[in-house]
């Protein structure tokens, strides 16, 4: 590992017996290990020169795939336990609904998904926000693929409907929802965009404190901007 993090201190290359310098390896221990970390694709050899191969440049991406989890894990960890609820944080990517972290613990259990995130998101908040937020061919192409259709007695009836409801909102608009996905929950959801990407954070109720719900989102809503550039780190996830 010395020896990695050695080779990735040179960013043009440098050679055995300075490896070894930096090191304090032994000599012949450098020239083994490097034949191996060579081998298994860990560095690369070019003219003498030693360099990061694709295998330590995959380790190297994956560790920082796994950084930016922790830290929307971490966000979502600190708005449960302040709110008291499960969080949810999701994005709108190559035209699918994407629930990237959940948040939620015995006390808070997040909402059953009972039928499939992806096809009724006409029906949950999640959904709604990121429909909310595509421009009017990406919603229909999206309603083409997933038909508007009942999933429980409240949910919105055709998509008729369901446009008239996405076009009234503006794209900060919080999006609340009542016992449309799930009966005995309620749920709100922020918007995010950054760019051309839509995402969202949300969080449920049990029903009997929707009163919680308003209040609880206006409070997770003000505190986006500070939020907002932790979160964008994630939508490369």
């Amino acid at each position: 590992m010395r020896l990695l993090e050695t080779v990735a201190g040179h960013a043009y290359g440098a050679p055995a017996k300075q490896l070894a310098r930096e090191t304090g390896l032994a000599l012949p221990t450098t020239y083994h290990l490097l034949r191996t970390l060579v081998h298994e694709g860990y560095l690369r050899r070019d003219r003498g020169l030693f360099f990061l191969g694709d295998a330590a440049e995959r380790l190297s991406s994956s560790g920082a795939e796994q950084k930016r989890r922790s830290t929307v894990a971490d966000i979502l960890a600190r708005w449960r336990d302040a709110i008291g609820a499960p969080v949810y944080y999701a994005v709108y990517r190559e035209g699918e609904i994407e629930v990237v972290c959940v948040s939620d613990s015995p006390g808070h259990p997040a909402v059953e998904e009972w039928a499939d995130f992806r096809e009724t998101g006409h029906a949950h908040a999640v959904g709604q926000c990121l429909l909310s937020q595509l421009d009017e061919d990406a919603r229909r192409d999206h309603l083409d693929r997933y038909p508007v259709r009942p999933v429980t007695p409240n949910t919105v009836g055709d998509e008729h409907g369901l446009l008239r409801r996405l076009e009234r909102l503006r794209r900060s608009d919080l999006v609340i929802e009542r016992q449309e996905y799930a009966l005995g929950a309620v749920c709100a959801a922020i918007p995010i965009t950054v760019g051309t990407t839509a995402a969202s954070m949300a969080f449920s109720l049990p029903a009997h404190q929707a009163d919680r719900l308003l209040p609880a989102a206006q409070r997770l809503q003000a505190e986006m901007g500070r939020l907002l550039g932790s979160l964008t780190l994630s939508i490369s996830i």
